[in-house]
């Protein structure tokens, strides 16, 4: 599985393509941004509709940092995300 890094606020974050497959597959993929430090691991989730590519990792790799960035702003943290694990 392809990884992205980015650098956001001072601090880094992987990039990974979720794998979670929704009713949307193939029109919309989800992100996990993970950053671990010694005491902690933090996930956020977004969700994106590909341009041109209906890979999900050819898709994260033709992204410029400029859309990694932006995809960041709009994430959420994963506690209630079925692409972190979340169950009911």
């Amino acid at each position: 599985m392809p990884t992205r890094r980015i650098h956001v606020a001072g601090q880094d974050w992987s990039v990974f393509p979720s794998g979670q497959v929704t009713q949307y597959d193939g029109d919309e993929f989800g992100l996990l941004f993970v950053r671990v430090t010694d005491d902690a691991r933090e996930v956020r989730v977004t969700r994106y509709s590909p341009r041109g590519v209906r890979s999900r990792e050819a898709s994260l790799m033709a992204m410029n940092d400029a859309e990694l960035h932006s995809l960041f702003a709009m994430s959420q943290s994963s506690e209630n995300s079925p692409e972190a694990g979340y169950a009911l």
